[in-house]
């Protein structure tokens, strides 16, 4: 009986599972190779995409009289927080060097395998077939932007008499008496009463902003600032399959530095969770019987699917299902099935898992 398309393996492909970007090869059995094509199946890894936001808080020269002359709550202390805001899971295939096959065909056959550039398997007698472009993560690193005070409109905002004031509890009152003295500017620009209006909107526009900047960094000198930046890193980890559930530390997350190694005890851990929803099986016969590997057979894999999440203090960031080739078990296709002249077969299939995706004529594949 052929097979056309393999869901009734329960080869358990879903979209969950991603794809893998192929720089591919063809290969064509011939006298150089002794009829013989050599390929490798897949493992899966699991790749961790951590984003970190990073927050800094600075008081003001002036905090201790932002009560006083504005009345607003100040920062009080300098200060450094740390949260763990995202995560994203991409599964990545890689070579199980324990898993490599020489599929034989006979003198003549004009069969050709299409391959990774790390020699999986990517389809059998169709070399149209390409899977998608590997999952990428849209999360980048952002640099923390500077601080109204760290900009040029602060030094502008600061009057002289600020600047010759030795005297703190002083230099805070100018401060204050600036502020009001700005924000009486800006309504008389805006009603329309100041001695020097502006001459046209682009420049009432430009007053108003400049206003409001200097507004802005001499209220900083009261109430501090705030500065925030995010740290974007990847962590990858190799489920054995050995186990039905992972829970290993992927990553930590540390009060002053961010997100660190796992074996850096300095942050709290974020942990990683594989637990396995289902193994692959071996197909069976009319009678319930394991089908036994098929002599010179093409190997592939039915694999199994576990749920992963990551997890940090108790609370997941994400949560994904994936199939894993490690998780499975190894089949085979009878060669035959690519060397009929008349009615030749191709197959295409999943490089992330090395699973069967479809199987039939290539007359069929042919008239797509």
């Amino acid at each position: 009986m052929k097979l056309r398309y393999i869901a009734a393996l329960a080869l358990a492909l879903t979209a969950a599972t991603g794809a893998i970007a192929q720089t591919s090869q063809r290969i064509t059995a011939g006298k150089s190779n002794e009829y013989g094509l050599i390929y490798r199946l897949p493992v899966t890894e699991v790749e961790v995409v951590l984003e970190a936001k990073k927050t800094v808080q600075t008081p003001g020269e002036f905090y201790r009289y932002a009560k006083k002359y504005l009345n607003l709550d100040p920062i009080l202390e300098p200060s450094v927080n740390w949260e763990l805001t995202k995560a994203e899971i991409y599964p990545r295939a890689i070579p199980d060097d324990a898993e490599e096959y020489l599929a034989q065909f006979k003198s003549g056959a004009n069969v050709f395998i299409t391959l990774t550039a790390e020699s999986i398997p990517v389809s059998i007698n169709d070399a149209a077939w390409q899977p998608a472009a590997p999952e990428k993560t849209a999360l980048q690193a952002v640099a923390a932007q500077p601080t109204i005070l760290e900009k040029p409109v602060a030094r502008q905002a600061v009057t002289e008499e600020m600047l010759k004031s030795q005297s703190s509890a002083k230099r805070a009152e100018l401060a204050a008496a600036k502020i009001y003295e700005i924000r009486q500017q800006r309504s008389d620009i805006i009603s329309g009463q100041a001695e020097n209006m502006p001459t046209d909107g682009a420049a009432m526009q430009l007053a108003l902003e400049t206003l409001a900047e200097q507004e802005a960094a001499l209220t900083a000198m009261f109430t501090g600032t705030v500065s925030t930046s995010t740290d974007v890193k990847t962590y990858t980890y190799y489920p054995e399959g050995e186990k039905d559930k992972d829970n290993v530390v992927i990553a930590r997350l540390s009060a002053l530095d961010g997100l660190v190694a796992a074996d850096d005890l300095s942050g709290d851990p974020v942990y990683l969770q594989v637990a396995v929803t289902s193994r692959g099986e071996l197909p069976k016969n009319e009678k319930n019987e394991e089908k036994t590997f098929p002599k010179g057979g093409v190997a592939y894999c039915i694999p199994g699917q576990a749920q992963v999440s990551v997890d940090f203090e108790g609370k997941s960031l994400a949560e994904r299902k994936l199939s894993m080739g490690q998780l499975g078990v190894v089949f085979g296709l009878d060669p035959k099935l690519f060397l009929d002249k008349k009615a030749p077969e191709f197959v295409r299939f999943d490089p992330l898992t090395g699973a069967i995706i479809e199987l039939g004529p290539v007359t069929e594949r042919a008239a797509e």
